[in-house]
């Protein structure tokens, strides 16, 4: 149950993170207008909230081991919402920092 609640909150502060700084995108460089970036800090400022509900207790850990949910996401992101085509090493980055997220936050330990 840990993993899964982790997981989840993983995918919630990204697309709050990652969506939040999209909005921001669209409304200052696309000249979308100020309610789009008003709504990205709106959720950038819901981001901040998400990681004080991970289980794990450490501020440094959390963080870290969501940088690599972060970097998979935003390529995600940028395929589903720009059509963007990453290339093999774009995959293989973000499988490296998936990779290196999980024994940040899942490897087992004596405490």
């Amino acid at each position: 149950m840990f993993v899964l609640r982790s997981a989840a909150l993983f995918v919630l502060a990204a697309l709050l993170e990652i969506g939040g700084a999209w909005l921001v995108w669209q409304g200052v460089r696309e000249h979308k207008g100020w309610l789009w970036a008003v709504g990205g800090v709106l959720a950038l400022g819901a981001y901040g909230f998400v990681a004080t509900f991970q289980p794990d207790a450490h501020f440094g850990r959390v963080l870290a081991a969501y940088g690599g949910i972060f970097v998979a996401g935003s390529i995600l992101w940028g395929v589903v919402a720009d059509g963007y085509r990453p290339d093999r090493w774009d995959i293989t980055g973000a499988l490296v920092c998936l990779a290196g997220m999980a024994v940040i936050m899942y490897a087992p330990r004596g405490n």
